[in-house]
């Protein structure tokens, strides 16, 4: 049976391979996308996905969401995805032909959770989490509805966007806070995981030789990603974070999970946004949250491939 899922993100280089990843798996039902200000704004973010769904006929529909933090003031990720929000070269990026809906991302999650069965859609947020923090304070019931939250973000070891913090989290960490501590099971996939997730020359060779269109659009999309990654981060290959995310719902041995307490730091002088894992052991018998921890790269790759082959 395919899982039913929410696909929350901000497009962005890596979102747009989630959204690939989750189009071109039948075992996963992608009931929806749901965009959130993050990599850049949202009317930037929301015209990519549509971008994208062009380029591979995605059916889902496309709502827009949030616009900014909860609380803080907007900030982007250009150093990485620079000022369209998915910038590439060598291939000419389509004018969008998928519209969006005039639904608002936040009720368009309530109303998808509360008229399925509980316990069968997921949510995949790949960006900020604010369109999922919204959701669950207007509507508490869909923490005890939804099947389970696979989330891109955090790092137990790791930041990007500061010394200790990824960037989702950063930009949004009362979002974070909220997600974190609602008592729906919750598997972070964080930047420990998703560094491990490199997009090299011999995964690249793979989806090139397939010679379709959307296959030229990912290698395209994997050159400019490479060359942000090395002149912001250092990175040899980019981390290909967001399709973690999805990859585990289509198979769960993608990578092994460790279960720990969550919780994202507030108020913090040097670490705001900083997701803390608890690793004393044994985990309390009532936790719901877990971290990714090792990846089976050969694994993941192949269910990417695989998924844009099927596209064509």
């Amino acid at each position: 049976m395919s899982t039913k899922i929410i696909l929350d993100c901000d497009p962005g280089h890596d979102d747009a391979v989630a959204m690939l990843l989750a189009a071109g798996s039948p075992e996963i039902e992608l009931l929806g996308i749901t965009t959130v200000g993050g990599n850049h704004t949202i009317d930037k973010v929301t015209h990519n996905a549509q971008v994208v769904a062009t380029i591979a006929g995605i059916d889902a529909t496309i709502y827009p969401g949030a616009t900014r933090p909860l609380v803080r003031a907007v900030e982007v990720a250009e150093d990485i995805h620079g000022d369209t929000g998915m910038e590439i070269h060598n291939f000419e990026l389509p004018e969008p032909t998928k519209q969006v809906s005039d639904t608002h991302a936040v009720d368009f999650i309530i109303d998808t959770i509360m008229n399925n069965e509980p316990g069968t859609v997921a949510l995949v947020p790949t960006g900020p989490l604010t369109n999922i923090a919204l959701a669950v304070r207007k509507e508490p019931r869909i923490a005890e509805r939804v099947k389970e939250v696979v989330l891109m973000g955090g790092g137990y070891h790791e930041g990007n966007w500061t010394a200790v913090a990824e960037f989702n989290i950063k930009i949004d960490p009362e979002a974070a806070h909220i997600v974190f501590n609602e008592k729906w099971p919750l598997t972070m996939v964080g930047l420990d995981l998703t560094h491990q997730a490199l997009a090299t020359p011999e995964v690249e060779a793979k989806i090139a030789v397939l010679g379709t269109h959307t296959a030229d659009f990912v290698v395209a999309l994997f050159a400019a990603f490479r060359k942000n990654y090395q002149d912001a981060q250092g990175f040899e290959n980019p981390p290909v974070h967001d399709p973690c995310a999805v990859a585990y719902l289509i198979d769960n041995s993608v990578f092994t999970t460790r279960k720990a307490p969550l919780d994202v730091e507030l108020t913090g002088a040097l670490t705001t946004g900083m997701t803390v894992a608890d690793f004393r052991s044994p985990a309390p018998a009532d936790c719901t949250t877990q971290v990714a921890v090792k990846l089976d790269f050969d694994k993941f790759w192949n269910l990417v491939i695989n998924a844009v082959e099927r596209i064509g």
